[in-house]
């Protein structure tokens, strides 16, 4: 009997796994995890982790598997909360979630897994995994959406290797949200009517300025405002003709982000430290008295200002395009790789349940290139994904907000018929019919355009690049920071 570890967080989706899988017949075992213990900057009553962990103890309980505990604590605050701090601290946005998946459930805690004796690990992930078979007799697992469009977390999966991918499986991923909270109240599983985790991955809902004040100081600095009629706009490069292949000096140019001094704006108000704002953030700034809401449209993180603009229409809001540096270039399905050279026509997503829009991916020596289709409202960015079908073909790591960064350089994707400006990484995806690209938003928040680690960074390691991010229209953000991916 083939033996499958699944991480039990005390959440109905993995109780739910546990139960198919005891179903189909494997020798199933509990594995729960404690990755945070400080509660500095959480908001009271999001899910800590001893109540998380009485849940899954009554889960085993009823259905009747051995539980296991660990304490990864030291691990997630190395490999996810000092990185998401520093880059924080460099004024790019991160994406925590998807760092925890790569780093830690399918790394630290896949390792645990296998030394309880696993042949499979298991999550409550609502996505899919697919066999496919190469010429030469290998094979090659792909990453699939979840059934439930709603629900689908492949998105979030996007740095995960091939090796990762293998031991994997994905219980719920076949099934609907009502489907999966309706099995869990048949069985009498006590997380049936509990509600879902929200905020940062293992440590919650949070405060997020108060959060990253830990080791981040404020800074009192500068807002100063962009006016849409600000010359340099008039001068931007428009996309090509349809059926026109552009040239890589084109795609570099409809690529190349905003750059504001301030010179360039007027001062309208102080903020607490750039580092706690996000491009495209609209919300925490205090700064009152318009017709239309103000956008930050870019963070200089060395100068502490922040730039804004008024309205969503804001010119400063969108770009045509977005590059992906090479190194930065990720695809979950190797297959599906583009060499330089080649292009292919995809459905795009650049944030979470963003729907997919029609762009090309044009790769070049350079790196690859990202262009959007016209009339397309992207929505606001943060990984970038590629999809052909249902299958996630790949990410690529975002370069300044998005294969860009804010320091990195802004992308925009279009927006009705304009670009929005990306956010921080993306992924590749690929869905079952029909090419898609995803962007797959690494981080958290609204328009903005950064950079986003590769697999290699920080920790030394070579497993997947980071994903870029897009956002046409900016998340409400907490209390006058960034809101949390």
């Amino acid at each position: 009997m083939k033996r499958v570890v699944i991480g039990l967080s005390g959440g109905v989706d993995s109780s739910v796994a546990a139960y198919l899988l005891k179903q189909q017949g494997y020798d199933v075992v509990g594995l729960f995890m404690i990755n945070w213990h400080d509660t500095t900057g959480t908001l009271e009553g999001d899910c800590p982790w001893h109540d998380d962990r009485l849940f899954a103890e009554l889960v085993a309980r009823r259905l009747d598997i051995p539980l296991h505990v660990t304490d990864l604590s030291a691990e997630y605050r190395r490999r996810v909360v000092d990185y998401m701090f520093s880059e924080y601290e460099r004024g790019r946005t991160p994406n925590p979630d998807v760092l925890c998946n790569r780093e830690i459930k399918f790394d630290v805690f896949m390792k645990e897994a296998f030394r309880l004796g696993a042949d499979y690990v298991a999550t409550g992930h609502y996505c899919r995994k697919a066999e496919e078979v190469r010429a030469d007799g290998g094979t090659t697992w792909r990453l699939l959406a979840g059934s439930d469009p709603g629900k689908d977390q492949s998105y979030f999966l996007c740095q995960l290797s091939q090796e990762q991918l293998r031991p994997a499986l994905f219980p719920v991923g076949g099934l609907l949200k009502p489907e999966v909270r309706r099995i869990a109240a048949e069985q009498g599983l006590a997380t049936a009517k509990r509600k879902d985790s929200q905020g940062i991955c293992f440590v919650g809902k949070v405060d997020l300025p108060l959060f990253l004040q830990q080791k981040l100081a404020a800074r009192r600095g500068n807002v100063h405002e962009i006016r849409a009629e600000w010359p340099k706009y008039a001068g931007r490069p428009t996309p090509p003709a349809p059926g026109t292949e552009p040239t890589t000096e084109q795609l570099a140019a409809l690529a190349e982000p905003w750059h504001y001094t301030v010179r360039d704006g007027k001062k309208i108000g102080e903020h607490n430290g750039a580092h706690f704002y996000t491009i495209g953030q609209r919300k925490g700034l205090g700064i009152g008295g318009r017709r239309e809401s103000l956008f930050i449209l870019a963070t200089d993180v060395e100068q502490n200002v922040i730039y804004v603009g008024e309205g969503d229409a804001h010119p400063g809001l969108y770009r045509h395009a977005l590059h992906i540096r090479p190194e930065e270039m990720h695809w979950v399905n190797p297959t599906r790789e583009l060499a330089p050279g080649r292009s292919g026509r995809f459905r795009v997503r650049i944030r979470y349940r963003q729907p997919l829009q029609d762009a090309t991916l044009y790769v070049r020596d350079e790196g690859g290139f990202i262009l959007f289709a016209a009339g397309h409202h992207p929505g606001p960015v943060r990984r970038l994904v590629r999809r052909r079908g249902a299958r996630r073909l790949g990410r690529h790591r975002p370069i300044s907000a998005h294969g860009f960064s804010t320091s990195f350089p802004q992308h925009e994707v279009p927006h009705r018929n304009r670009t929005l400006q990306p956010r921080h990484r993306h992924r590749l995806h690929e869905p079952d019919a029909g090419p898609r690209f995803v962007l797959c938003r690494a981080h958290s928040g609204p328009a903005r355009t950064g950079e986003i680690p590769h697999r290699g960074q920080p920790y030394g390691r070579t497993l997947q690049p980071s994903l870029h991010r897009l956002h046409a229209r900016p998340a409400a953000a907490r209390r006058g920071g960034r809101s949390p991916p």
